[in-house]
């Protein structure tokens, strides 16, 4: 039983190895390295969210064979990887980088976050204050007196 659960396990495991095809693979070692890194670094445009290593859609596929060939032809790392950015855009990037009008995406969470904050603690203090200042009447206070004292 804990041996079928270990190969089980084991399968799994490597199922997103799977995606690149034994026929993809490039036969300098050196040049190899290079792709998976490029490549695990790439989102699918298909899968989202899923590098195309470990897609098998057709399209993740001709990504990595374009990158492949990128290399073969003497990118490096850097240009194979604007290639594609240049091709698909900055959605392609698992990782968008922190440049231009990405810098607006960026920050624009933790700005909403102190803006929110803020807005949450001005309407508790206006809600304090408010409460402080609106007390009972005294003819109010009177009428609460009597019914108290029934």
């Amino acid at each position: 039983m804990m041996r079928a659960l270990v190969l089980i396990l084991s399968l799994l495991w490597a199922l997103p190895a799977l995606a690149v095809q034994p026929d993809e693979v490039l036969s300098d070692p050196a040049l190899e390295a290079r792709a998976r890194v490029i490549t695990e670094g790439l989102r699918c445009v298909v899968c989202r969210n899923e590098s195309v290593d470990d897609s098998n859609a057709d399209i993740a596929r001709d990504i990595r064979l374009m990158v492949r060939e990128r290399l073969v032809a003497g990118d490096t790392n850097d240009q194979a990887i604007q290639y594609m950015v240049d091709r698909f855009g900055e959605y392609i990037l698992l990782e968008p980088r922190a440049t231009g009008s990405n810098l607006i995406l960026w920050g624009a969470g933790p700005v909403l976050l102190l803006l929110a904050l803020g807005i949450a603690v001005a309407a508790a203090r206006r809600r304090k204050a408010a409460a402080r200042e609106t007390g009972l009447s005294t003819e109010e206070e009177a009428r609460l007196k009597e019914i108290l004292s029934e």
